[in-house]
């Protein structure tokens, strides 16, 4: 009976202990800590200053840019077409992100048949997509809103529904460019050589 109530005991004061101290729990081995990543991504972060980008929008599949022309969405914009320009908007903390035309002030949405149409409004919960970087450094964009529901469009430019779309397929991969004369200036890379003479050198000298 009493190594019950000593077993008890010790347990008792051990859960006391993480408690007060929950830094503990970080330092555990095998923590996985990817739910609670995926929960504050897909969270709302009102504190946090909204970032606009503005790029286009390359289809692997079609070779030209996606447009938004109002309600109409494709993927048939040339380099530098003024409905190829894309504002982004991202307010999470992780990579939810609204899509809207420059030109047209229209958003990306996906209805609940997995069509892509443009909307004016972007309060709708079809507008908020999660950005993708693939292993081939191609970007996908996933509904927020219908998961496994990816952009995507055909050969000929057209919006491939939500549902007939994989993760793996061409037609969802694309690539962000900056628009004609926007892009930011970088400063030039400098290249650095160590020589041994200057390894020894430099281990040679008094501390």
């Amino acid at each position: 009976m009493w190594a019950f109530l000593s077993t008890v005991a010790v347990l008792y004061i051990q859960m006391m202990l993480v408690m007060c101290n929950p830094l503990q729990v970080f330092g555990v081995d095998g923590v996985n800590f990817s739910v609670h990543v995926e929960n504050q991504t897909r969270a709302r972060d009102a504190m946090s200053r909204r970032h606009h980008r503005v790029y286009q929008l390359y289809s692997r599949t079609s070779g030209k840019h996606v447009q938004v022309l109002g309600r109409k969405i494709s993927a048939r914009g040339e380099d530098g077409d003024k409905y190829a320009q894309l504002v982004v908007e991202a307010d999470t903390f992780g990579s939810q992100v609204r899509i809207r035309g420059k030109e047209t002030n229209y958003y990306l949405c996906m209805n609940r048949r997995g069509k892509l149409v443009g909307k004016a409004s972007n309060r709708s919960a079809d507008c908020v997509f999660i950005e993708k970087v693939l292993e081939n450094n191609y970007t996908a964009l996933m509904s927020a809103r219908y998961t496994g529901w990816y952009v995507g469009f055909t050969k000929r430019g057209r919006p491939r529904r939500g549902p007939h779309t994989l993760p793996n397929q061409q037609d969802v991969h694309f690539m962000k460019r900056f628009p004609p004369g926007e892009q930011p200036d970088l400063p030039p890379f400098r290249f650095t050589t160590v020589s041994k003479r200057s390894k020894r050198v430099r281990a040679a000298r008094p501390r």
